[in-house]
């Protein structure tokens, strides 16, 4: 790296393009330095503040549950527990976040971590944002926790009163280890006994109020946050430098690629062919459907509307659901479990299906207007088929007109790999629109970009932990540190120093 006065005279007054290059690589470095330097100070503050439990992490009830499972785990899994297992030997509290693609295996890691917790005296929560995502990890985790003789009990809206009040009391005494759950966890009336474990997936999917509600109902837990929505590594540790970031990039053998193809308004009668052959052949299938504009009543109106056309006219002879942002909670679930049951043969969708919803016997996934989603999205949905033993198929429908987002899709064609189609995500519409620009919480930065500087950023990142390593308070660089106040001030919002 050059130094700083050369670089600044060398943005203005470049003698030629190496000269430039060498002078943006500086002021880059500078700019993701200064950023990596505050979440560090901000984690280190927050350790300040926290004392964590520190686990033991070798004992029976692991190996039991490693002995139960009927598959090895994959060297990625086995990768991220080691990471998992280390924070929780440390008396600070872990902050990690897993990333992994659908079917990764993020919650075989999560159960390692619970029982890690359980085995040394303490308790786990795991809080999901929907029912259905709440109650299939109840189902998964029940089924183990039985086996290793742990009871576990699930706490949503639709939890009725009478057992609302006995999980209470479980909680408040201990003899209830493991509490899965949706916002109903955060409640006043939810009392832990002794909470060691916070588990939260799809964790963007709350707010960060939320999250530190359900934390402060221990002292200091580790707190774990899962996610299949990968994102770029470099807008990981830029959103989330205040975490450790482990990746599940490995699928356990045997799941087999889903054939995905881009069809045209023209080819739609290949596309229904398809549909009935595999109903026909005992399976499902999901139609899902853009928000129109960014009005919910439009959405509603042509998942409606195309409810009744396919109904009435295409698919006459089969039992079709219909599932929406604008139905109760209740609405929702009873759609789910008829297309989970099998009454229902088609669920016609907005993304509301997006996360979450488990159907081994779907094979079809046929997206409507493709073209109008970013990549990780149709991703997702995709995630929904391929679930089972059966082959399954995802069906791009690009509307009239958009030639331009074939290049786009062929993305999707080509690759299986969620953290690759993010990464092209990023590339092709830029960091802000891959997180949904409102919510984004991304820095301004005056010449960085996520997309273009991604060495620059890990270098940068690995000098701000050796500066925290040498002097974590900065007192020995009182420039460093004015500097970095005035910077993270600028670019986060709010003091860092204390």
């Amino acid at each position: 790296l050059i130094d700083l006065k050369n670089a600044i005279k060398n943005i203005h007054f470049p003698i030629d393009r190496d000269c430039l290059a060498a002078a943006r690589r500086r002021l880059v470095f500078d700019e993701f330095f200064y950023l990596q330097l505050g979440l560090l100070k901000r984690r280190q503050l927050q350790k300040k503040v926290e004392t964590g439990i520190a686990l033991p992490t070798t004992g029976k009830l692991i190996e039991q549950f490693y002995k139960l499972l009927p598959f090895a785990l994959t060297n990625a899994q086995k990768r991220v527990v080691n990471e998992i297992l280390n924070d929780l030997q440390k008396p600070e509290s872990m902050k990690r976040l897993v990333q992994g693609d659908v079917g990764a295996g993020k919650t075989v890691v999560a159960v390692v971590a619970m029982l890690a917790a359980i085995q040394a005296g303490y308790q786990a929560a795991l809080m999901a944002p929907t029912e259905v995502l709440a109650e299939q990890h109840y189902k998964k985790l029940v089924g183990w926790f039985n086996l290793l003789h742990l009871p576990v009990e699930l706490l949503t809206g639709s939890t009725k009163v009478a057992k609302r009040r006995e999980i209470h009391s479980q909680l408040e005494t201990g003899e209830l280890p493991v509490l899965v759950g949706t916002h109903a966890l955060i409640q006043e009336a939810v009392n832990f006994h002794k909470l060691g474990l916070v588990v939260i997936d799809e964790q963007h999917r709350f707010g960060v109020q939320q999250r530190a509600k359900l934390q402060q109902k221990g002292e200091s837990p580790h707190f774990l946050a899962m996610t299949a929505t990968p994102i770029p590594r470099t807008l990981a540790l830029t959103l989330h430098g205040d975490l450790d970031v482990s990746q599940i990039d490995e699928l356990p053998p045997g799941r087999q690629p889903i054939q995905t193809t881009t069809l045209t308004g023209r080819q739609r009668k290949k596309a229904y062919d398809l549909i009935r052959r595999e109903i026909v052949q005992g399976r499902q299938v999901y139609i899902v459907l853009p928000l129109v504009e960014e009005s919910e009543k439009l959405d509603v109106k042509s998942a409606v509307e195309e409810h009744q056309k396919l109904a009435e006219k295409v698919f006459p002879e089969f039992q079709i659901g219909l599932l929406h942002g604008k139905m109760t909670s209740v609405e929702k679930d009873q759609a789910i479990s008829t297309f989970r049951d099998n009454q229902t043969q088609i669920l016609v969708s907005t993304t509301v299906v997006e996360v979450g919803v488990d159907v081994p016997n779907a094979t079809v996934m046929l997206i409507e207007n493709a073209e109008r989603f970013g990549l990780s999205q149709l991703h997702q949905l995709r995630g929904r088929v391929g679930r089972g033993i059966h082959r399954s198929y995802c069906l791009l429908m690009r509307g009239a007109g958009s030639t331009d987002a074939t290049e786009r899709l062929k993305v999707l064609e080509q690759s299986q790999d969620g953290f690759f189609i993010a990464e092209m995500d990023m590339r092709l519409r830029g960091p802000g629109q891959v997180l949904g620009t409102k919510q984004s919480g991304l820095p301004d930065f005056a010449l960085a970009s996520l997309v273009e500087d991604q060495e620059v950023l890990e270098l940068a990142r690995g000098a701000a932990f050796r500066v925290m390593e040498k002097d974590e308070s900065l007192n020995s660089w009182p420039l460093l540190r004015r500097e970095l106040e005035w910077r993270y001030q600028k670019m986060m919002g709010g003091s860092i120093l204390n």
